[in-house]
């Protein structure tokens, strides 16, 4: 009576560890959050409508070519100005893909409103209807922290030191900086038309943030209007990233490469365990066979 049970156990296994591994290739187009304007507007004869469409079209065709892109459509008080931003490290392919899910995204989350924001692991889009009261650059959108608190002495240090590190990168990288530094991964990005002074500002209010919002927890990412910061710490050393796109986005930022990494390691036990259902499987053949 209990023999069943152990191949189930089995399938199970490698029905989730399958579901990670595919769930894994689309971390860029992952929902971060959605900011949505609480007004709609009145658009009677579809100009607002129309005005949206042929920003989201601009937006999406400017993407296959170009990682950042702003631009305004419309005239009077039906101006809407757009704009979209994929991370530094994507590829071309990457990032389009990334923003063409956008517009759908934003109509269904949204709806007709006269300002949203919605954020993926890769990219993300923005727009505003003219007359929408603007909001400071370093207002905080979003925050998340890992559930897991650094144990042991010394990982303060090591954050604050990579923190610091990112910060001057991010000004010499003009926008865009990620590196390891012992056992962090950091990554600091602003929107594409901050000057490398207020980038810096920005990062280093963001670092600010992290640091009294997430405390000792090894990882987090605080997004701020005009930039976004990213770490991760991992006691083993940084895991290897991919050479190839996709999966350079995928092991980007520190969470993405630890999923990545667990994947991998899983992958390999899924494997072996596998060897071990099969011969299990085959021992319960044989003695049914002999009986």
């Amino acid at each position: 009576m209990g023999f069943p049970s152990k191949p189930f156990s089995c399938f199970l296994f490698l029905s989730l560890l399958s579901v990670n591994l595919s769930q894994s290739a689309l971390d860029y187009s992952t929902l971060v959050y959605k900011g949505c304007a609480k007004q709609a507007f009145q658009d009677p004869n579809g100009v607002y409508s129309q005005a949206i469409s042929a920003l989201f079209g601009s937006l999406v065709s400017q993407s296959t070519k170009t990682k950042f892109f702003k631009t305004t459509t419309g005239t009077g008080q039906t101006t809407i100005t757009g704009l979209f931003q994929c991370r530094g490290d994507l590829s071309n392919t990457d990032c389009y893909n990334c923003v063409t899910k956008l517009p759908v995204l934003t109509d269904k989350l949204c709806g007709k409103t006269i300002a949203a924001r919605i954020q993926l692991y890769g990219c993300y889009i923005l727009y505003e209807v003219a007359g929408f009261t603007q909001v400071s650059g370093m207002e905080m959108l979003y925050k998340t922290c890992g559930a897991t608190n650094a144990a042991g002495s010394g990982f303060e240090e090591r954050r604050d030191t990579a923190f610091s590190v990112m910060q001057n990168g991010v000004v010499s990288g003009h926008g865009f900086y990620a590196t390891n530094y012992q056992s962090m991964y950091v990554l600091g990005q602003c929107e594409g038309d901050v000057g490398d002074s207020d980038c810096g500002d920005c990062v280093k209010t963001a670092v600010q943030r992290a640091q009294v919002e997430c405390g000792n927890s090894i990882s987090g990412q605080i997004y701020l209007h005009k930039c976004f910061i990213s770490y991760s710490y991992y006691p083993n050393g940084v895991p290897r990233r991919s050479s190839s796109s996709s999966d350079s986005f995928s092991s980007g930022t520190g969470p993405k490469t630890g999923k990545t990494v667990a994947i991998i390691v899983g992958g390999a036990a899924g494997v072996g365990f596998l060897v071990i259902c099969l011969l299990f499987a085959r021992s319960l053949m044989k003695k049914h066979d002999d009986l």
